[in-house]
């Protein structure tokens, strides 16, 4: 019965192996997402994606590991898998402490990201198109503006040239702009007249405010699976140390022979 609940748990894992796996070629492929921003300016997201995906091909590795360590009843394999679960459980908890005492930290860098992205925005950079294209895919998503608010695209060098007389349309709150997702459009105002960005049809909420209005939507999910995976941790943990104790000697001719 204790092979058969390992068994199962053995599965699981490979599944939920699969599926960190998949997380971080996600976070390395997306390209028109909030995360697309990130993981193309920041290189701790990157190294952070690269460690999603060793840990989820270690993690299915622990789950065949250990499958083959249940069914040959092979002491060393087992505790292999058991110290293996333990270091990747103990990761997982220092992760989560570093970004809980470092999140204003990380809230100070993100900041300097976005501005600097918005600053230095120019729809006729390609170099920077999939970068600037997933800042417009968020301001058009979230229905916001700049960061902390529609004031933060007044340091924009394009627009101080162009005397504030244009606007980014991915902020626009217009019907008319709703085709266009991307660049800059046209204010239509007499060119003596002086203009702000309090003149612009835009959305004035910043996405600092969304984005952290998401995060509060979907903490007690973000909490749940963070918790599921702690649990289904543990518990193979302790199915396997005690499938080990119940292995009375080690049997090295169960090896399977290549």
């Amino acid at each position: 019965k204790l092979i058969s609940q390992l068994m199962c748990l053995f599965l699981l894992f490979q599944i939920l192996g699969a599926v960190i796996l998949g997380f971080g070629i996600w976070i390395l492929a997306d390209k028109t997402s909030f995360i697309a921003v990130l993981q193309m300016s920041s290189p701790s997201l990157k190294t952070g994606a690269y460690i999603l995906i060793g840990v989820g091909a270690l993690t299915m590795l622990m789950g065949f590991l250990g499958c083959l360590g249940a069914v040959n009843e092979i002491r060393c394999l087992l505790g292999l898998y058991f110290t293996c679960l333990m270091i990747i459980l103990i990761t997982q908890v220092a992760a989560g402490l570093v970004i809980y005492f470092q999140k204003e930290t990380l809230k100070e860098e993100l900041s300097r990201i976005v501005r600097s992205l918005i600053e230095k925005y120019n729809p006729w950079n390609d170099d920077e198109r999939n970068l600037q294209d997933a800042w417009d895919y968020v301001q058009t998503q979230i229905a916001c503006c700049g960061w902390t608010g529609a004031k933060d695209w007044e340091n924009n060098e394009i627009l101080i040239n162009q005397s504030m007389t244009a606007y980014p349309c991915s902020c626009s709150n217009s019907s008319k702009d709703f085709q266009v997702d991307t660049g800059f459009c046209n204010l239509d105002v007499p060119t003596n007249d002086t203009v702000t960005y309090a003149d612009w049809p835009v959305h004035q909420q910043g996405c600092m405010d969304g984005v952290e209005q998401w995060l509060k939507d979907n903490l007690g999910v973000i909490l749940g699976v963070c918790t599921g995976v702690a649990v289904i941790e543990l518990l193979g943990m302790i199915l396997s140390i005690s499938l080990c104790k119940n292995i009375h000697s080690e049997d090295y001719t169960k090896v399977p022979k290549s």
